[in-house]
């Protein structure tokens, strides 16, 4: 199953770009609640490239690491990756009035309910709306 998420961030196009892939920008917003961070982040933007985040609980109860390869990536445009389970990831990137969406389209996993799994992405996806339109 797909679960589709979006988000219109105000900010410039080249903005919302960089801030999706730069390590140091991931590494401000890439958590879905304030008891959550990421630690490290790695980006080899290009087709083949790998990308990776350690996110980890604040308290240090717990840690995982989000990684893949990009299959396809057309600047500021698009971004395809293939997580390292196996599951697919769309990001797209589309100029609208007021600023940008960002639609994200991934495979669901099986361990967690999908809206647990929706709302968790969303609330990621949320914080790197306020993250970008803060730096715009």
């Amino acid at each position: 199953m797909k679960i589709t998420i979006e988000a219109t961030v105000k900010a410039p196009l080249v903005t919302v770009w960089e801030s999706w892939t730069t390590p140091a920008d991931i590494m401000a917003w890439n958590a879905a609640s304030d008891d959550w961070h990421t630690t490290a982040s790695t980006v080899d933007l290009r087709e083949g490239g790998a990308f990776s985040s350690r996110m980890e609980a604040k308290d240090g109860s717990f840690g995982f690491d989000f990684h893949g390869t990009y299959t396809r990536v057309e600047p500021m445009t698009l971004i395809e990756a293939m997580m390292l389970d196996d599951r697919a990831l769309l990001v797209e990137f589309s100029q609208v009035d007021g600023g940008v969406l960002v639609r994200e389209t991934f495979d669901a996993e099986d361990q967690n309910p999908i809206e647990m799994q929706r709302a968790g992405w969303q609330a990621i996806l949320d914080n790197f709306k306020r993250h970008t339109e803060a730096k715009a």
